[in-house]
């Protein structure tokens, strides 16, 4: 009689959802990089690309969520094994929005013109950058990473300030059409909140590696301590 299949190890199960997110991160980031690109290429067969390969996004989001709920099922009893797998959710769900975000810029795209001024490209490479570092910050346990990335958020703030101020000028020499601002305040609009899911992201870094709860602290990051057992 065959004998019905050993269930995963807490440590097999652990693994499993590490591998997981690191590649749901590195699918996010791809997408990102592509949106990125099509918007400043003003590519419409890599926008549709973009927003097509967002439905993939979607159903890896559902299948580590699945996966999260029968790790929690498990019996995990260590207090830094259930921290882990939260975070994978908390995670996972940052990484959904950021893929939607990018959508989000491919279909600027395929609405029309696409135009913005030479700090929208500085704003998109250090968005870019903040994903990338959240997501290897992710893979390391790396919390000095995620403290950089929450550093720089007020800067892709600032960067968009001056996009706002640039568009609403050009707006009233009537250089820019109306929609064509709108259509650029929208992409560096999604740049920002892309920005701001980085910084959770890299909160909850924290929150694994030292159990703290940052995001409702006012003077924000602090060293970690090491994971309880």
């Amino acid at each position: 009689m065959t004998q019905p299949p050993t269930p995963p190890s807490v440590p097999e199960r652990l693994e499993g959802l590490r591998r997981d997110i690191d590649g749901q991160g590195r699918r996010v980031l791809d997408l990102v990089l592509r949106a990125v690109e099509c918007y400043f290429d003003a590519d419409h067969a890599k926008a549709q690309g973009v927003v097509a390969d967002d439905d993939e996004i979607d159903r890896v989001d559902v299948e580590i969520e699945r996966a999260c709920i029968a790790a929690l099922r498990s019996g995990l009893e260590g207090e830094h094994e259930i921290r882990s797998v939260l975070t994978i959710v908390k995670v996972n769900n940052e990484l959904e929005r950021i893929a939607d975000l990018a959508a989000n810029i491919a279909e600027a795209v395929l609405a029309g013109e696409a135009t913005g001024p030479a700090t929208l490209r500085v704003m998109a490479n250090s968005v870019v950058g903040m994903l990338r570092d959240s997501i290897r910050s992710l893979a390391s346990g790396h919390a000095d990473l995620a403290n950089q990335v929450l550093r720089f958020d007020d800067t892709v703030d600032a960067f968009r300030g001056e996009i706002f101020r640039d568009a609403q000028s050009r707006v009233e020499s009537g250089e820019v059409p109306v929609v064509v601002a709108f259509r650029l305040l929208g992409v560096a609009k999604a740049l920002e909140r892309i920005a701001d899911h980085c910084t959770n992201i890299c909160e909850q870094v924290i929150y694994l590696q030292s159990g703290k709860i940052v995001r409702h602290r006012p003077e924000g990051w602090s060293e970690p301590e090491m994971p309880a057992s």
